[in-house]
């Protein structure tokens, strides 16, 4: 049996309508995360995801990597590659502030654009860094501040969506 093969067989286990029956909103995105990380072979295999999974997805990786190491490391990682679709999927969920935080710190890239392409995406970076770690920084303290209930959006996105995620 593959490695891929091993996941999907490993993701029937998954009980959305138990994870969704926990009162910690916290919890079910974690648990959802997982599962989707998992699916998606920790984000080297998005494709595989619906488009509501990768909502949430996105979202999650996000959280994480700013709780981890900020901006720069956001951009740093594979998630770096999502950014733009990170600031629609915090739109989609409804969490508008952080969208606009987002939507900032992806600014700082020539033209607004962040490249997909992780070498290309480090590089500019390299050549961006010392102006744009300010900003960064900046945007570090507005996101830690949580202007959106991100974990109750997120988790209130996958109940009504429940079916994309089973």
């Amino acid at each position: 049996m593959g490695l891929l093969d091993f996941f999907r067989k490993s993701s029937k286990s998954f009980d959305l309508n138990a994870v969704l029956q926990n009162e910690d909103a916290h919890k079910v995105v974690m648990d959802v995360d997982d599962q989707l990380n998992r699916l998606s072979n920790y984000g080297d295999d998005v494709d595989l995801l619906n488009d509501l999974q990768k909502v949430a997805l996105y979202v999650g990786n996000l959280e994480r990597e700013i709780n981890n190491g900020g901006f720069s490391q956001f951009y740093w990682n594979s998630s770096g590659e999502f950014a733009e679709e990170t600031v629609v999927s915090l739109q989609e969920i409804g969490a508008l502030e952080t969208a606009t935080i987002v939507h900032k710190a992806n600014n700082e890239f020539p033209h607004g654009e962040v490249a997909r392409s992780k070498e290309a995406r480090i590089a500019i970076i390299n050549g961006i860094e010392e102006n744009a770690e300010k900003v960064w920084a900046q945007c570090d303290q507005e996101f830690y501040k949580y202007p959106d209930d991100l974990a109750g959006l997120l988790a209130k996105f996958i109940s009504e969506n429940r079916q994309a995620f089973e």
